[in-house]
């Protein structure tokens, strides 16, 4: 046979050389196993170091967030389609906490609480997230609220300001107009440097819909984002919707701007809370809501702030709604959220079908910042307004009683009916701070005494229409200084002794539609009424 020579010291030498650049790698994951599922709540054995909120994956793509870490499994929220997730399937963790993408080009976008677009305008062009939940501002980091939040409705902006950095509850039955005030604030910041978020919790897609064609045509949908968790959606997207809004809305008030966010509503959020929680088998308390209900709500509204400087001098408002069974204040939910809010809107179902919209009590309202979040010249008519209200208020329950009533009493149901009246507001027409300032100024001087209740929607447009043409430089001159100078005031007196003289009696008040929308008067109408300005006469005595 062939002798075969091996090289031996070549070889150790190669293996040597090898060994030296060799490198091993081994990758690890800690990895559990689903137990039961169902009603989206899966229970995980396995996943000993998994932390509190933290995403696992399933198959599929599937997410899912930890909420009960127990001895032997852990409790896990779905985030998706639970029924393709079934027992013994393996589950990952992530090692990551749940996060939503945020930016502006998330303005004007409906998208779900995960962040996806349903709208059909194609995918976000964002790279940047934020995590879900996040701490609320300390102490040193908040400023006092006093700077205003203009809604546009005269009973809001005058009877229970909103302040930017507040959080004031919306709270009534069913079909009173909660999401329609809500709705009218939003359409309000069009144009504004305020950037809204709307969250939809548990709302029909037919709603929402609604909701966002209305914003569309009112030119506020493109600094608002809808986060919409349908009613058909599952109980965890449901839950996560106001957190992952929040976090939209923090983005915004970490940069130093001005954001509003609506959760539409709360107590919808609470019974998706205590779906999971009882699928989760945790113990019930009252009404069946775990016991953390109280934290889960005010550990999200405390998020709403006025910032300090050294934190960028932004600002969060929040308006929750929360609606009532049968007109029940004191239920669970809405006790826990007046505690929690700044203060209250409250919408009473017989104002509301008495014809009062909005339909709110102004008596049973109340906001908790006060005269420190309005413009002085709104609180210098409101401080008058909301006394005569009171006295109105109380002198009309003493009518009911009798009918022998003296002059001043009848002066002062007189007078409170169209101080009432004036309250009153169109859906989707809000109005600027100088109207709202005239036409209140107007009232509590008297200049309305004489005008008929039916008139009185129709005298406040057409005056309106005036101001706009003729005398620009009101409303200009309430806006920028803030205030009500006793040369403004001579104007408005000035404006409204040449309408009064041009403006239809009540017998023909039938022929117009009490609520419509006056456009702008044009250049010839424009002169006319200028003439007519000029030739008046001042009236005396109101």
């Amino acid at each position: 046979m062939p002798q075969i020579n091996i090289d031996i010291a070549g070889m150790t030498a190669l293996l040597e050389a090898n060994a030296k650049v060799f490198t091993h790698t081994m990758d690890t994951e800690e990895v559990g196993h689903v137990i039961s599922v169902g009603d989206g709540i899966a229970h995980v054995d396995g996943l000993p170091n998994v932390m509190a909120e933290e995403m696992v994956l399933f198959p599929n793509g599937i997410y899912g967030v930890t909420m009960n870490l127990e001895r032997d499994q852990v409790g896990v929220m779905i985030l998706g389609d639970s029924t393709r997730i079934q027992e013994g399937d393996l589950v990952k963790r992530t090692g990551n906490v749940l996060r939503s993408p945020v930016g502006d080009a998330l303005l004007g976008r409906v998208v779900t609480p995960l962040g996806k677009p349903i709208d059909g305008r194609g995918p976000l062009q964002t790279s940047e997230t934020r995590m879900v939940e996040t701490d609320a501002p300390g102490i040193s980091d908040r400023l006092s609220v006093s700077t205003p939040l203009q809604t546009g409705l005269k009973a809001i902006d005058a009877m229970t300001a909103i302040g930017r950095g507040q959080r004031e509850l919306i709270v009534g039955d069913r079909q009173t107009g909660k999401t329609t005030l809500a709705m009218d604030t939003l359409i309000n910041q069009a144009g504004s440097n305020v950037k809204c978020v709307y969250v939809a919790i548990g709302q029909k897609m037919s709603t929402i819909v609604s909701v966002v064609n209305t914003l569309r045509e009112a030119g506020a949908m493109q600094n608002t984002i809808v986060v919409a968790a349908t009613a058909s959606d599952a109980a965890p997207l449901q839950y996560i919707a106001p957190f992952a809004g929040c976090c939209m809305a923090e983005f915004f008030r970490d940069r130093g701007e001005d954001a509003l966010i609506i959760y539409d509503d709360l107590y919808k959020h609470a019974v998706a809370y205590r779906e999971i929680s009882l699928l989760l088998r945790r113990p019930p308390g009252r009404e069946a809501f775990p016991g953390d209900i109280f934290y889960l709500h005010s550990r999200l509204l405390e998020r709403a702030a006025r910032l300090a400087p050294h934190c960028g001098g932004g600002s969060l408002t929040a308006l929750p709604v929360v609606e009532t069974k049968e007109g029940d204040y004191s239920a669970y939910i809405p006790t826990n959220l007046v505690s929690i809010t700044d203060g209250q809107i409250y919408l009473e179902p017989s104002l509301f079908h008495q014809g009062f919209r909005p339909a709110i009590n102004v008596g049973l309202s109340v906001s908790r910042v006060g005269g420190k979040a309005q413009l002085p010249a709104m609180r210098k008519v409101a401080l008058k307004l909301r006394m005569e209200l009171a006295q109105y208020r109380e002198v009309a329950s003493f009518a009911q009683l009798t009918t022998d009533l003296d002059k001043a009493t009848l002066k002062q149901l007189h007078r409170g009916e169209r101080l009432a009246e004036i309250l009153k507001q169109p859906p989707h027409a809000p109005l600027s701070a100088d109207k709202q300032v005239c036409i209140m100024w107007a009232a509590i001087n008297g200049w309305l005494d004489d005008i008929a209740i039916v008139d009185i929607a129709r005298f406040e447009n057409e005056w309106f229409r005036l101001l706009n043409g003729a005398f620009p430089g009101i409303g200009r001159t309430i806006l920028e200084t803030g205030n009500l100078s006793v040369s403004t005031e001579a104007e408005i007196k000035t404006s409204l002794t040449a309408f009064k003289t041009i403006f239809a009696p009540s017998a023909t008040a039938l022929l117009f539609d009490p609520r419509r929308v006056v456009p702008p008067m044009d250049q010839h109408e424009t002169r006319l009424m200028t003439t007519a300005v000029q030739t008046a006469t001042p009236l005396t005595g109101t």
